[in-house]
C-alpha cells in the first residue's frame, strides 16, 4: 500500500500535507511560488484523492509510518488541520527527518475539554460522524462550509474546496471515519515538549475550527515556536489569503 505523491521545483525539500477529506490539490494556488525556491512534494493521505487504498488501522502512528515511505530523507514539513496532527506525529516518530515543522490551522488536540477550553465543541465532530453514516457527500459540503466560515472570501473559498475535494473521486468512507476519529480523540499535548525542531504556527483570525488562542497556548509548550495570525482568514488561509500565507510560510522557514 503506497501513497500518491507529486514533486516539483528545486531546492530544499518542502512537504505539504492536506486536511481531512481533502487531497494535495488544495495547495495548488501556492505551489508555483514555492517551487521557485523549494523542491515541493504534495501527498494524498490514505483514502483521499489519488491514494485510494486505506489501512484498517487508521491511526496517526500508522499514517506516520506510511508517510515515511514517500517523505524525502529530510524536509521542511507543512501540515494543515488533520495534516498538521500527522506532521506533528511524524516529527515525534522521525525527528531526524524533519528540518522544521509548520502547522497551519492545526492543534495538538482539536476537541474542547476542561483543560483545553479553546478546542472545538465535541458535538460538532459528533454531528459529522453521524452525518457520514447517512449522507456523506452532504456532510463533506457542510464541513467545507465550516472551513470557510469567518473568512473574508468565504464563497470563493467554498467553491474552490468543493471542486478540489471531488476532483479525483470521493474520499473513501473508511478514511473519513478514521480521520474524524483522530480529530475527535487524538491528543498530542503531553508530547509537545519532545518536538525540538523549529516550529511555526499559521492561523486564521476568524478560524471556527482552530482558534488562534489554541495556537498561542500550544506555542507556550514548545521551546522553538512562532505564531502568525492572518487577519481576515478562516480555516484555510492559503486559499483565502494566498499572498499573506506565502509571506508567513517563507518567514517561518529557517
Amino acid at each position: 500500500m503506497s501513497l500518491f505523491s507529486h514533486t516539483t521545483g528545486q531546492g530544499p525539500d518542502l512537504v505539504l500535507l492536506h486536511g481531512w477529506a481533502m487531497n494535495g490539490d488544495v495547495w495548488e494556488d501556492i505551489v508555483p511560488a514555492l517551487a521557485k525556491d523549494y523542491r515541493v512534494t504534495l501527498v494524498d493521505l490514505p483514502g483521499h484523492g489519488r491514494s485510494q487504498d486505506c489501512p484498517k488501522d487508521y491511526t496517526l502512528t500508522q499514517l506516520s509510518a506510511m508517510l515515511g515511505e514517500v517523505m524525502p530523507p529530510r524536509a521542511h514539513l507543512v501540515g494543515w488541520s488533520l495534516g498538521g496532527m500527522l506532521a506533528s506525529q511524524f516529527t515525534l516518530d522521525f525527528p531526524q527527518r524533519v528540518q522544521s515543522l509548520i502547522l497551519v490551522a492545526s492543534a495538538p488536540q482539536f476537541v474542547r475539554t476542561d483543560d483545553w477550553p479553546d478546542g472545538v465543541d465535541p458535538d460538532v465532530l459528533t454531528g459529522f460522524a453521524a452525518g457520514l453514516q447517512q449522507d456523506y457527500p452532504q456532510t463533506l459540503r457542510r464541513f467545507i462550509a465550516i472551513q470557510a466560515l469567518g473568512s473574508d472570501h468565504a464563497r470563493e473559498q467554498q467553491r474552490s474546496l468543493r471542486e478540489r475535494v471531488f476532483r479525483h473521486g470521493q474520499p473513501q468512507p473508511a478514511a473519513l471515519e478514521g480521520g474524524l476519529a483522530i480529530l475527535q480523540h487524538a491528543n498530542l499535548r503531553p508530547r509537545l515538549e519532545e518536538i525540538r525542531c523549529p516550529t511555526a504556527f499559521i492561523a486564521g483570525e476568524h478560524d471556527a475550527l482552530f482558534r488562534p488562542a489554541a495556537a498561542r497556548a500550544t506555542c507556550e509548550r514548545l521551546t522553538q515556536a512562532a505564531l502568525t495570525v492572518i487577519p481576515g482568514a478562516g480555516h484555510a488561509p492559503f486559499l483565502s489569503h494566498p499572498a499573506a500565507f506565502l509571506a508567513a510560510l517563507k518567514d517561518s522557514l529557517p
